[in-house]
């Protein structure tokens, strides 16, 4: 049974800094991509970052965070992170972490996806002030 579960959420001032953690257990995350996501209220879901699985090609970011945020993984803890620098009021969100059945190495628009991902985490709130 595959269990993702986020930390590191909180509250911020613009400007500021938080790096979740997705900790995940029942198989290794090395073998298969993963993403995060978020969903701000009144709005639907929406791509953030993913990192294709270890012997992939490497990682996407939507535009809106591009140079701000920055995914990774550490595959002997089974943790994937975001780095999230220069956060804005925008980014607030609750933020949610997911893990791909499918093999995916190459950067690619599935992975912007959330139907290409099976599991999800619960999620963590991020709460940006101005």
């Amino acid at each position: 049974q595959v269990q993702l579960v986020e930390s590191g959420g909180g509250l911020v001032q613009a400007g500021g800094s938080l790096r979740l953690s997705c900790a995940a257990s029942g198989r290794p995350i090395r073998f298969y991509p993963m993403g995060w996501f978020r969903q701000a209220p009144g709005k639907e879901r929406e791509f953030v970052a993913a990192i294709t699985w270890s012997g992939g090609t490497g990682t996407d970011y939507a535009d809106s965070v591009k140079g701000r945020f920055t995914i990774s993984r550490d595959n002997p803890k089974n943790t994937v992170y975001l780095q999230m620098n220069s956060l804005k009021p925008e980014d607030t969100a609750v933020y949610y972490c997911a893990e791909t059945v499918i093999p995916i190495g190459d950067v690619e628009s599935r992975l912007r996806n959330g139907r290409t991902y099976a599991y999800w985490g619960q999620g963590t709130q991020v709460t940006v002030s101005s």
